[in-house]
């Protein structure tokens, strides 16, 4: 009877994790899904405000040579004779204002991830990190821009700090509220087996503030194009931000428009791929 009765429950504990992976597949399946969903009804929205204040904004401002239309930049993309020329040479900026923007990206998320765990594991970090980190938030980049670019000579590591430091204040303010956020059981739980505030960081701190990381990866990745945008302004003098200068110099403003729209169009569309990251990644920790 022991032998049958340890055999019963060996099989009902197989059912079980069979029926807890199926679970999960099938959980994480749903969630991906879902965010698919979600992310196609942000796009549609964003997309449908985005065409109301165009079109809104151009009315309103009533100068055909200064306001262009959604059909000027159709025409000036798909229609004109060096219409061909025109998206390779946007496509080619472009192609260099994400790759400065993911620079800034990663460098920004670094560091604010890396002083995030830092506040969290010793408080006297606390006080010396968020007033630099506030004071580069509250002084306007522009005006530090020719600050960076004379104490880095290299520039990748002058477009690496002048996007990252967009994206380092909001990314650490919520990565420091995620760690925060573990409940006094589950700390409990890992002291009394005997883990310390390194252990209780790795395996439990880190995996709740993964809502909180997401966060802030979705409001940085904007931001991350935004700096990129203005290191090619004042620094490196290519890329998109470059190409809106150069063109709104020589009053070029059909380019002006369509290379506004072309960053605004990938701004969205790497929001909405971290909002389906996001979604999947959170599933399969079963958030």
């Amino acid at each position: 009877m022991s032998g049958l009765s340890t055999e019963l429950v060996r099989l009902q504990l197989d059912a079980a994790s069979r029926a807890a992976r199926v679970s999960t597949k099938g959980g994480t399946g749903r969630a991906l899904a879902t965010g698919l969903a979600r992310a196609v009804g942000t796009a549609l929205l964003m997309l449908a405000i985005l065409a109301a204040v165009w079109i809104v904004s151009v009315a309103l401002v009533d100068n055909t040579f200064v306001a262009k239309g959604p059909a000027e930049v159709y025409e000036f993309l798909f229609a004109d004779d060096d219409a061909a020329r025109t998206r390779a040479e946007i496509a080619t900026a472009l192609g260099i204002t994400l790759g400065d923007a993911a620079i800034g990206f990663v460098a920004g998320m670094l560091a604010a991830t890396v002083a995030a765990a830092l506040i969290v594991l010793f408080r006297p970090v606390e006080t010396a990190v968020m007033p630099v980190a506030l004071i580069l938030r509250a002084v306007p980049l522009i005006a530090l821009t020719p600050i960076i670019r004379l104490l880095f000579s290299d520039e990748l590591v002058r477009v690496a700090v002048v996007s990252g430091i967009v994206v380092l204040f909001p990314a650490l303010v919520n990565i420091v509220q995620g760690l925060r956020s573990v409940s006094t059981q589950m700390s409990d739980v890992v002291h009394v087996y005997g883990g310390g505030p390194f252990a209780l960081l790795v395996k439990v701190a880190f995996p709740s503030a993964l809502p909180a990381l997401f966060a802030s990866i979705r409001i940085s990745v904007p931001g991350a194009i935004t700096g990129a945008l203005l290191a090619e302004w004042l620094i490196t003098g290519r890329g998109i931000g470059s190409m809106v200068v150069n063109a709104v110099g020589q009053s070029e403003n059909n380019l002006v428009w369509t290379c506004v729209l072309v960053v605004t169009l990938a701004s969205l569309a790497l929001y909405l791929l971290a909002q389906i990251a996001e979604s999947f990644v959170l599933a399969r920790y079963g958030r």
